[in-house]
């Protein structure tokens, strides 16, 4: 801007009593501080400094007219200070947006934990199974399950999910337990949107037709009609894996576990390098015992 021309350098000489050592200290030279400083003069139609062989001081106009441009300097300055701090640590609003179950199991008592590290953080944190879109919607970060759709959002795979189909001790005692995918349509299969269950079998993976007597879209409540008896269920190891460990639940069809799936932290392009969306998903990626590399998802 015009208006800023030479008031770095008019302030310099200024401080410094001459324009040999406000160049010094500029790093230019002195021919150009002195250029700077008589344009100046001249668009401000003011003389700003008296001028001799031995000495360089400011004329009464030249004083008042430094006293205002300290104070813009050194706003100037505290606002480039502060957009350091910025850009090293994390602070502001941070909207983030994950799934409902795995959200209250595992994202959000690790995102109390970061707000504990860093509490300048505003956190904004909306949990639902919902597909956001990210940039309509404002959010910095969202946390994604599975196999991730096309879009042009980066990712960073942040841990792994396994797929487990099980069924409660009473189910299996009543109905038999199934010993191909195949033979799940002899069985009453809880689920969820899909309307199928992935599996593999030598190495291929393969998605298996079920059909069942509830359809919800909650893992919570697929679990636990499971658990009392109501049929097979295929889900998530946060869900199921203390009851299979507890033997609430009968773990089967293992030799045909598909690949674990991916957790993935995905951001919009323009704040992948913002400070606390960074900062916020190596976090995530250390407590989730997982780190991988950054991918564009195309």
């Amino acid at each position: 801007m015009r208006n800023w021309e030479g008031v770095s350098e008019f302030a310099a000489v200024a401080e410094q009593g001459g324009f040999t050592p406000a160049a010094r200290q500029l790093g230019i030279s002195t021919a150009q501080v002195s250029r700077q400083v008589t344009a100046l003069e001249q668009r401000l139609a003011t003389k700003l400094f008296y001028r001799t062989t031995r000495k360089v001081s400011l004329t009464e106009a030249g004083d008042v007219y430094y006293q205002h441009c300290r104070q813009v300097l050194d706003g100037l300055e505290e606002a480039e200070r502060a957009l350091g701090q910025l850009q090293s640590t994390p602070r502001g609003k941070l909207k983030i947006t994950a799934p409902t179950t795995y959200g209250e199991s595992k994202v959000t008592p690790l995102l109390n934990d970061f707000m504990g590290l860093y509490p300048e953080l505003e956190v904004h944190c909306r949990l639902t199974n919902q597909k956001v879109d990210l940039v309509e919607s404002g959010f910095d970060l969202a946390i994604r399950l599975g196999q991730l759709e096309d879009s042009s959002m980066m990712a960073k795979r942040l841990a792994t999910r396994t797929l487990h189909v099980c069924a409660s001790p009473e189910y299996v005692a009543r109905y038999g337990m199934p010993d191909t995918p195949e033979q799940l349509t002899a069985h009453n299969c809880l689920q969820g949107n899909l309307g199928y269950w992935r599996f593999a079998e030598k190495g291929r993976e393969r998605n298996i037709r079920v059909t069942g007597t509830l359809h919800c879209n909650s893992g919570q409540v697929l679990l636990d009609a499971a658990l009392k008896g109501l049929g097979v269920v295929q889900l998530p190891d946060y869900y199921v894996q203390e009851c299979i460990s507890q033997g609430l639940l009968t773990e089967l069809l293992t030799a045909y576990q598909p690949a674990d799936e991916g957790i993935w932290a995905l951001y919009p392009h323009n704040r992948h390098l913002s400070p606390k969306v960074r900062v916020l998903v190596d976090f995530l990626s250390e407590k989730l015992n997982l780190t991988g590399p950054v991918a564009e998802v195309n």
